[in-house]
C-alpha cells in the first residue's frame, strides 16, 4: 500500500467486527400464509431465535424459541399459520431434526425425534394445510424413507420405503410423482411413481453433463403441468412447461448467459407468473401483468436489488427485502391493495453511515478463453473516480467460493465490507465449474481441481495486478471448503503467486475427502467422482493423489492460517490435521484454530468473531493492512490453537 493510500485510510474508520459479523438484530423476515402473523430471527441472550408478532401490531413480539448454544439455521410457517416449525442440529454435525411451535400455546415439541438422524422436507402442498412430506433416515442413513406428517397430531405414516433413491417429487396433493437416482454416468435416472409404485424403467435419463442444470420444478396445484428447468440440447437452463396429459412442453424462459434461477407462482393455481436469472446482476421478468406492475412499483421506491421474501395466500400482502449494497439490509411490509411500503425492520442499523464500499462486476477473461464473472470490492478513499482502478496498487485478498458447485453473486458481503475495510481489494472469482451459467461452464471444471479450476484463479490474480488493481507481492487467497482447498493449491501448487493463505474447513486429501463422506451422499457418489477424480481405479486413485496439497506440503513456503470445525460432517477434522502434520514434519510453520463445538463452518458468532479476529492479525502480519485489537474475542470463544499460536501475536 502506498504512503497516499495509507493516509487517505487512516482518515476511515474501522468497522468494528461485532457489527459486521455479530448478530443481527432481526433477520429472515416471514408473513404468514394467513396474513395475521408476521415472524423473524433475532437474539436471545446472544443465539438467533424465532419471534412473531401480530401483522398490523408488530412492534408487539413474542419469542417462540429458545436455543441456547447454537443459532436456529432456518424456519418456515406452516401452511395453516397455526405453527412455526424450524430445524437445529447439534455442534454442527448437520443431523438437522424437525421441530414445531404453536403459535397459540407456545407449546414446543420435535417431530423427528431420532438419533443420528437428518430431516428434510419432500412436500407441502397449498390444499392441504395440516400435512407436509419428510424424508427421515433413521433406518439407513444413505436413504430417506418418505413420510406424511400431520402437523397437528405429530403423528407419522410411512409412505414409502427407500432403499435406492437419491430424492423425490411429489405434487399438491402429496401424492409421490417421482424418484431420482443416479446412474453409471453419473447423471440422474427419474422414474415415474404410479400408485406408490416405482416404474422399472426411467422416463427420463439425464447423463451428467446435464445433471446439475436439469431437474423438475413443481407441478401446478391441479397437477396439469409439470415445471422443468432444463439444459438439454442447449446450454444454459430454460424453463419448460409440460402439459402432464399430452407430454408436451412449451418453452417459458430462457437467458443467453445465465441458468434460470428462480420463480413466482400464482399462490392458488402454481402457475408460473415471474422469472428470475442472475449473470453478473439479477434479472426479474414478469409474465403476469399483475405482478409486472408490483415489481415496477417497488423498483421505483427501493434502491439497489430487492426481492420477494414471502407472500400471504391471498398474495395480498408481501415481505420484500431490500438491498442498498452501501448501507444494511432492509424488510418491508408491502400491501399490494393498499399500495403502501412500510420498514419492517433493518438488520444492522448499526452499520448506518459507515463506510460500506461499492462492488464492482467485472468479466475477466482466462488463458484459454472463458469469460469469468467477478466481483471486486476496493478499500475506501482509494478510488476517487469510482472508476473500479485504486489510484495505486493495493493489497488484494482472493477470496474463493465453496462448492465448488456454487457460485458468488453480487450484492452485500461481510467478508467484502470487513477486508475492504481493513484495507484490502477483495477479488471474489466465478472460475469454471461454478454454477448459474450454463452446463458448459460448471462442465469445463470436471477433473480440474487443481488444473484449470486453479489455473481461472491465477489468471484472475494475474488480471487484477495488470489493471494496477493489486500490488504482486501482497497477494492473499482465502476461502472455505472448496476455497480451504483452493487455497492449500494456491500455497503448495503455485508458492510464488500468494503472500499468504487462509484455510477454513477445506480438504487437503481428496483420497480421505471421498472416504469419509455423510452416507446420505453416498447415492450421488459417482458424480463426485465423474468430477474430482475415481478412487475405486488405480488410475483414478494415482489422480486423485496428485492433485491432493497434502502430498505436496513440502512445497509450501508463505504463512498458511487453518481453522476447522471438530464436528464437520463433510470435511473431516482429518483433513486439517493431515496437512497440520506434514508441514510439523518438513519444518513449516502453520497455525491451525480448531472449534470442539462447530462443524463446516463457524456458526456461533463468538466463534466467528474469533476466528475473524485471528485472520485479520494473520493478514496484517503478512499483507500491511490494518486489524482492529483482538482484546478477549479469542478467550470468550471456544477456540484452540493447538499449533502456532507464538505467530499470531495476540
Amino acid at each position: 500500500m502506498t504512503t497516499t493510500t495509507a493516509d487517505a485510510l487512516s482518515t476511515v474508520p474501522l468497522i468494528p467486527r461485532d457489527h459486521i459479523f455479530g448478530n443481527p438484530t432481526r433477520s429472515g423476515g416471514k408473513i404468514s400464509p394467513d396474513g395475521n402473523w408476521v415472524s423473524w430471527m433475532a437474539p436471545h441472550e446472544g443465539v438467533m431465535n424465532v419471534w412473531m408478532a401480530p401483522s398490523d401490531d408488530p412492534e408487539n413480539p413474542r419469542r417462540m424459541t429458545s436455543a441456547t448454544e447454537r443459532p436456529i439455521p432456518a424456519y418456515f410457517w406452516s401452511p395453516d399459520s397455526t405453527s412455526l416449525l424450524y430445524i437445529q442440529d447439534k455442534g454442527g454435525d448437520e443431523n438437522f431434526l424437525l421441530y414445531q411451535v404453536n403459535v397459540a400455546s407456545g407449546e414446543e415439541r420435535c417431530l423427528t425425534p431420532f438419533e443420528n438422524t437428518r430431516a428434510q422436507i419432500v412436500g407441502a402442498s397449498d390444499t392441504i394445510k395440516d400435512t407436509i412430506l419428510v424424508g427421515i433416515n433413521n433406518r439407513d442413513p444413505r436413504f430417506h424413507d418418505v413420510h406424511k406428517l400431520n402437523l397437528k397430531t405429530g403423528e407419522l405414516e410411512l409412505v414409502y420405503e427407500n432403499n435406492a433413491y437419491v430424492g423425490f417429487e411429489s405434487d399438491d396433493s402429496l401424492t409421490l410423482r417421482w424418484a431420482i437416482a443416479q446412474n453409471a454416468a453419473g447423471g440422474n435416472d427419474m422414474f415415474e411413481i404410479v400408485d406408490g409404485v416405482v416404474a422399472e424403467a426411467p422416463r427420463e435419463s439425464i447423463g451428467m453433463d446435464d445433471a446439475l442444470t436439469t431437474s423438475m420444478a413443481g407441478y401446478t396445484t391441479d397437477g396439469s403441468v409439470l415445471y422443468w428447468l432444463d439444459s438439454r440440447g442447449r446450454d444454459t437452463a430454460a424453463l419448460y412447461a409440460e402439459d402432464t396429459a399430452t407430454g408436451e412442453r412449451t418453452l417459458v424462459a430462457e437467458h443467453d448467459k445465465a441458468d434460470i434461477g428462480g420463480t413466482m407462482r400464482d399462490m392458488k393455481t402454481g402457475v408460473v407468473q415471474a422469472w428470475s436469472a442472475t449473470y453478473l446482476r439479477t434479472e426479474h421478468h414478469a409474465i403476469d401483468p399483475e405482478i409486472g406492475a408490483a415489481l415496477a412499483w417497488l423498483r421505483k421506491r427501493l434502491d439497489g436489488d430487492f426481492g420477494i421474501q414471502s407472500r400471504t395466500d391471498d398474495d395480498r400482502k408481501w415481505l420484500v427485502w431490500n438491498d442498498p449494497l452501501t448501507a444494511p439490509i432492509r424488510a418491508y411490509l408491502y400491501d399490494r391493495n393498499a399500495e403502501t411500503l412500510t420498514e419492517f425492520y433493518n438488520t444492522r442499523p448499526e452499520l448506518e453511515g459507515a463506510p460500506l464500499q461499492p462492488m464492482h462486476a467485472v468479466e475477466i477473461t482466462s488463458r484459454d478463453g472463458l469469460t469469468l464473472p467477478s466481483f471486486l470490492t476496493l478499500p475506501p478513499a482509494c478510488d476517487q473516480d469510482g472508476d473500479g482502478v485504486p489510484t495505486a496498487p493495493v493489497p488484494m485478498v482472493l477470496l474463493v467460493h465453496g462448492g465448488p458447485w456454487a457460485r458468488d453473486a453480487y450484492g452485500y458481503n461481510r467478508a467484502h465490507q470487513w477486508l475492504a475495510n481493513r484495507g484490502y481489494a477483495v477479488l471474489s472469482v466465478n472460475f469454471r465449474g461454478s454454477t448459474g451459467f450454463g452446463k458448459s461452464f460448471i462442465n469445463a471444471g470436471n477433473l480440474e481441481w487443481s488444473g484449470k479450476m486453479h489455473d481461472d484463479l491465477i489468471d484472475a490474480v494475474e488480471w487484477a495486478v495488470e489493471k494496477g488493481i493489486a500490488a504482486r507481492e501482497k497477494v492473499a487467497i482465502m476461502g472455505g471448503s472448496y476455497g480451504g482447498y483452493a487455497t492449500l493449491v494456491g500455497l503448495t501448487f503455485t508458492p510464488e503467486v500468494f503472500a499468504c493463505g487462509v484455510d477454513i474447513v477445506g480438504p487437503s486429501n481428496l483420497e480421505t475427502l471421498l472416504e469419509t463422506i455423510p452416507p446420505y451422499w453416498e447415492p450421488l457418489v459417482k458424480q463426485f467422482h465423474e468430477r474430482m477424480g475415481n478412487p475405486t481405479t488405480p488410475e483414478g486413485l494415482a489422480f486423485l493423489k496428485s492433485i491432493s496439497p497434502l502430498y505436496k506440503a513440502d512445497k509450501i513456503e508463505k504463512p498458511l492460517l487453518i481453522g476447522q470445525g471438530a464436528n464437520d460432517p463433510r470435511v473431516k477434522q482429518a483433513e486439517s490435521d493431515q496437512i497440520v502434520s506434514a508441514m510439523e514434519k518438513h519444518g513449516i510453520p502453520v497455525t491451525y484454530v480448531l472449534f470442539p463445538d462447530e462443524g463446516h463452518g463457524f456458526h456461533r458468532p463468538e466463534n466467528n468473531i474469533a476466528f475473524n479476529a485471528i485472520t485479520e492479525e494473520f493478514l496484517s502480519r503478512y499483507l500491511g493492512g490494518r486489524a482492529e485489537a483482538a482484546g478477549d474475542t479469542v478467550a470468550k470463544s471456544t477456540a484452540q490453537i493447538p499449533n502456532g499460536a507464538e505467530h499470531l501475536g495476540l
